[in-house]
This record gives structure tokens, C-alpha cells and sequence, in this order.
């Protein structure tokens, strides 16, 4: 586009994840092309605008939607100074992330990126939610993995289950490591927490560190 020129794109607010109040919020928002998302967004829509044949084709509508997830981030990056100061705003953002995460504990897919994307926030903000609340994402993930993990090799009707299928059913993809963090986690290997729950032991703790 030469400077002269200009193109309008109509993105529904469903489509980016934002209220009515968010977008007052960035109505009167100066946002500068030169450098960092800006500056891709504005490559990225300069060059689907040059391509008159693209608009309607099938890679056209594809990579339209490229540009909203490129356009939603954007719109992220701008809203996290206001979202950070809205404590109310934060945790209710916070509890919906847990639920999703909740969700999506056996999907190995599953990362900060992923969830950050799924609910139209930056990373940096998804890692600033969980800070504030004493944790960081993967801890959070990880912890309730290995909850459930727990809970699993407990159930008398899962004792033909091996260890490694059940981590593997919880999104942990290396065995090894699963039982390295289980016994960091509840001072006992996964193996031995399955025979202890066998017996009807089920007095070993839980360590306070994980």
C-alpha cells in the first residue's frame, strides 16, 4: 500500500476474544508499525491487500484467518496494561484458564502458547496471571497432571493399567521423567503409591514442595 492508500478490515470482536468496553478502551490507541506485532500485522495485511486474486480463493480465506490471529494478538499486547490493573477483570480470566486447562490435561499439546492463543491473551500476560497467584503455567499443569495420575493409579479398577500408559493418558510422554516428578512430588515412585493403595495403605504424604 502506498502511503496515500488505505484498507479497511472488519473483524467481528467475537473473533478476537474482546468486549465492547476493550475496544472503547483501544479506540483512541496510537499504534506504531515500525517495530515488533505491529509492525508484522501491518506487513502481513499490506501484502493480503496487494494479492487482488487471493480474496477469493481458498488459500485467501485461509490465510484471512492467519490475519485475525495475527490481529487478535495484537489487540492482546495493547490490552494487557488495562487487563493487569483489573484485579476482578484477572481472576475471572484466570479461573476460565484453569478450566480449560482442566480440560485439556491429557493433551500433550498442551502449553502456555496453546492456552494463551484459546483465549485471545498474550503469553506475557498468561505468565503474569499465574505469577501473581504464586505459580507459573507449567507448574500449575504439571501439578494437576500429576494429581490426576495419582488419583488414577489409586482406583482399585485401574490395576492393570501400567504406569507408563497412565502418564501417557495424562500427557506426559516420557515415563522416566513422569516418575522422577512423581516421587519429587509425593516422596514415593508411582510404582510403589499403586501397591500402597493396593494394600489399603494410604497414609503416604503428600511433600509441600513440588
Amino acid at each position: 500500500m502506498y502511503a496515500d492508500e488505505f484498507a479497511f478490515f472488519r473483524i467481528p470482536c467475537s473473533y478476537l476474544g474482546i468486549t465492547g468496553a476493550e475496544v472503547r478502551r483501544l479506540a483512541d490507541a496510537e499504534v506504531s508499525a515500525d517495530s515488533g506485532v505491529a509492525a508484522l500485522v501491518f506487513r502481513f495485511l499490506a501484502a493480503l491487500t496487494a494479492e487482488d486474486g487471493l480474496r477469493h480463493s481458498p488459500s485467501g480465506r485461509r490465510l484471512s484467518l492467519n490475519a485475525v490471529d495475527l490481529v487478535a494478538l495484537l489487540v492482546a499486547e495493547l490490552l494487557d496494561p488495562y487487563r493487569s490493573a483489573s484485579p476482578d477483570g484477572a481472576g475471572e480470566m484466570l479461573a476460565r484458564i484453569r478450566e480449560h486447562i482442566e480440560e485439556n490435561l491429557r493433551d500433550p499439546g498442551l502449553s502456555p502458547e496453546s492456552i494463551a492463543r484459546a483465549h485471545h491473551i498474550s503469553v506475557r500476560y498468561l505468565h503474569k496471571l499465574f505469577q501473581n497467584d504464586g505459580t507459573t503455567v507449567s507448574t500449575w499443569i504439571r501439578r494437576r497432571r500429576l494429581d490426576s495420575c495419582r488419583m488414577e493409579l489409586g482406583r482399585l479398577s485401574n490395576r492393570r493399567r501400567t504406569v507408563a500408559a497412565v502418564a501417557h493418558r495424562w500427557g506426559f510422554a516420557n515415563a522416566s521423567h513422569f516418575s522422577r516428578l512423581f516421587r519429587q512430588a509425593y516422596g514415593v515412585s508411582p510404582r510403589e503409591w499403586q501397591a500402597s493403595t493396593e494394600h489399603g495403605c494410604e497414609a503416604v504424604g503428600e511433600r509441600t514442595s513440588r
